[in-house]
């Protein structure tokens, strides 16, 4: 998964997720929009949902970063074996 960031309001979880170069904005599991920039994102998201109150600065929002989100190991490795008691 890729990095986003995160607000969660009364309306919903608002997420703006970094997709390629481009940014996508989304409502729970609801994609609601897709922006050329981070900013673009943000000033959509508070445009068409003021009843949520999105903050206006970025840095209020919780970050996830690409690293953060991976659940698999490095290909390079070594893996890890337990041996069955028997």
């Amino acid at each position: 998964m890729l990095a986003q960031y995160i607000y969660p309001a009364k309306t919903g979880l608002f997420r703006i997720v970094q997709h390629g170069r481009r940014w996508r904005s989304l409502c729970d599991e609801q994609e609601i929009g897709r922006h050329d920039s981070l900013d673009a994102a943000l000033a959509s998201l508070r445009n068409d949902w003021p009843q949520a109150r999105l903050p206006q600065d970025i840095a209020a929002w919780r970050h996830l970063p690409a690293l953060a989100l991976t659940h698999s190991r490095p290909a390079d490795e070594p893996v890890m074996r337990w041996q069955l008691a028997g």
